[in-house]
């Protein structure tokens, strides 16, 4: 059996992904063969694996790191938000229905002022978790495990599968990941060992602190009394560090802004800029898809949720969503369809992806999303939309501009192209392009001669490097994130916790929670 380690957070975006794929790409480097795992997973950002099942970009990206090819086995459980209360819950790479946080993660049950019990789809879903991890443990030297959010969400702990639920189950050491640019990082330390069950405290090993700015002599002071107090020990403190371009789970970021160079825009390699807005959509889906323009020098992309902020744009991108019907009435209250729908008249360029390019069309069937029914779309591409009850998931391959291209689809939606030129899955009427295909502009040659299209359309003197590959990049980010860990980790502490199993013997603090 192999060894492994979890590494949590104080706090959701604390650094769990970066560190965890530090970890992959500093494991791997040492000849270790080394593989990711998230057991539960929320984003809207997802990814297509090879045998086709759908997984968080995250954990694609994490599985990149560790030069391995992703599996469904690497992220068991995925939930898509669908609206504020549900999600659509993706098991081992599937869609198995929309559920509501309650009925997912349970309510307490049982008679008035006794014990409570939860009942819910997550904690039945513990078993499935664990034997995908063992399934990794018995192929993998170790398997480096991100929990979610934080591991003393005490509400949330008799049914937890991802957090210390899976650590206790797999009797992995923990470390603890905090991001002192927020501050309060050594209260966020305590509070969430002290947090925790005795049971639990004794897999905490220690902590690791994110994004320090400055001296890190000045903080040591700070970590010997933490170490007085819980009894654990500091692997490691990274430094801030800008440009890293590794895949969101959410939030607004371009994750390739700034892997050209450490500027936010590499200077253009033709004597224009090239201007990208990108339409910020309810419930936006694989907004990753524009990090390869990003990473291109002189590609300057914003996203944007007013009219005039398209004035000047040479290219306005409609992405992917989650909500499409929510997204169409969105686009129409704030006046962006209306500015779209000017912009396809005067010729000038409108990528739709995905939900995007579903928007773009002419008319949306949706009895399984939104439950809308009929719905008269942009009409801005001539394309008609049925929503089916099967999810599309597929690694399709083809050509466009003479350019091979790779990419990866994820929709509910089907769409009836009825004109235009071929683009892909979809069509291209004019300035106005629209395909299914996500990951697309990462190929190279298409991205760049689709942006010489769109130069000449927006007439601007913009040429695009000869020699940017996004793939590069992206390797030579993944490189960065295990020279983190390289240089600021306690690197031999890590291993010898990763070989050895739970930790023995750490003082508790008193628990807060039961």
């Amino acid at each position: 059996m192999s060894g492994g380690l979890l590494v949590a957070g104080t706090t959701s975006d604390a650094g769990k992904s970066v560190v965890t794929a530090g970890i992959c790409r500093w494991l791997v480097r040492r000849g270790v063969k080394v593989a990711p795992f998230k057991a539960q997973n929320m984003s809207l950002n997802s990814f297509v694996t090879r045998e086709g099942a759908e997984i968080g970009r995250a954990q694609a990206m994490q599985a990149q790191a560790a030069r391995v090819e992703p599996s469904a086995l690497m992220n068991p459980v995925l939930l898509k938000p669908g609206s504020d209360k549900s999600s659509q819950v993706v098991l081992l790479g599937r869609p198995v229905g929309e559920m509501s946080a309650r009925g997912f993660f349970g309510v307490p049950q049982g008679p008035s002022g006794g014990p409570a019990r939860y009942q819910g789809r997550q904690e039945a879903l513990l078993g499935t978790v664990t034997d995908c991890l063992a399934q990794l443990r018995g192929t993998y030297d170790a398997v480096i495990c991100e929990g979610a959010g934080s591991p003393a969400e005490i509400n949330l702990r008799r049914t937890d599968i991802v957090n210390m639920g899976i650590a206790r189950a797999a009797r992995f050491p923990v470390v603890v990941v905090g991001d002192i640019d927020r501050g309060g990082v050594f209260a966020s330390f305590f509070g969430t060992t002290a947090l925790l069950s005795a049971e639990d405290q004794a897999l905490v090993a220690g902590y690791i602190v994110n994004k320090f700015r400055g001296d890190a002599s000045l903080l040591e002071p700070g970590l010997d009394m933490l170490h007085g107090l819980t009894g654990r020990r500091t692997y490691g403190v990274l430094p801030f560090t800008h440009g890293l371009g590794i895949d969101e789970e959410d939030g607004l970021h371009v994750s390739m802004r700034g892997a050209v160079r450490e500027s936010a825009v590499a200077p253009p390699y033709g004597e224009d800029v090239l201007r990208v807005a990108v339409c910020a959509v309810p419930l936006m889906s694989n907004f990753t898809d524009v990090d390869a323009l990003a990473a291109e020098p002189g590609v300057v992309v914003r996203f944007v949720d007013r009219a005039e902020e398209l004035v000047d744009a040479d290219l306005v991108i409609v992405p992917g969503t989650r909500g499409t019907v929510r997204a169409l009435e969105w686009l129409r209250r704030r006046g962006l369809a209306d500015a779209l729908a000017r912009r396809a008249a005067e010729g000038r360029p409108v990528l739709g992806i995905c939900g995007g390019f579903q928007l773009l069309g002419e008319h949306i069937e949706d009895e399984i999303e939104s439950r809308a029914g009929a719905v008269d779309a942009l009409g801005l591409l001539p394309v008609r939309v049925r929503f089916a009850a099967e999810k599309t998931l597929a690694r399709p391959v083809g050509e466009a501009l003479g350019e091979r291209v790779e990419g990866y689809e994820i929709h509910h939606g089907v769409a009836e192209v009825l004109g235009g030129q071929t683009f892909l899955d979809g069509c291209r009427t004019g300035s106005v392009w629209g395909t299914h295909w996500h990951g697309s502009l990462e190929s190279d040659g298409f991205r760049r001669a689709f942006l010489r299209e769109v130069a000449r359309a927006a007439g601007r003197r913009f040429v695009p490097a000869p020699d940017t590959s996004f793939g590069m990049l992206r390797e030579n980010q993944l490189d960065r994130l295990g020279d983190l860990i390289e240089e600021h980790a306690d690197t031999e502490g890590l291993l010898a916790l990763i070989e050895s199993g739970a930790p023995a013997g750490l003082p508790f603090i008193a628990p807060g929670a039961p």
